[in-house]
């Protein structure tokens, strides 16, 4: 049985079971844990791939975070601020690896 977030799955109802069961229901435990290992997986490759970015990029993804944080006079929504904070912490992250130098 494939997960709702397994790739090349069909929109399409494959049971009465999918049919009865909204995708905005609650994720299961299962579920729950296998997004956990995804987003570390992905958080881990984030920053080797960081870890060897050139500076220029390292910038961009630095301003991508104020980007995304609210302006001025609009509700500080706190996912938006814990969002841009990670943002933040990854690229801190990939910092403290050595980069190769550049030629």
């Amino acid at each position: 049985m494939t997960s709702r977030f397994e790739p090349g799955r069909s929109s399409a109802p494959s049971s009465r079971q999918d049919e009865l069961a909204p995708e905005d229901s609650p994720l299961t435990n299962a579920e729950l844990v296998q997004l956990r290992i995804r987003v570390i997986a992905l958080e881990n490759l984030i920053i080797a791939l960081l870890a060897e970015a050139p500076d220029r990029q390292l910038v961009l993804a630095r301003g991508m975070a104020t980007y995304i944080s609210p302006r001025a006079g609009f509700t500080q929504h706190p996912i938006t601020l814990r969002a841009a904070d990670e943002m933040l912490s990854l690229v801190d992250r990939a910092d403290r690896y050595l980069r190769p130098p550049t030629l």
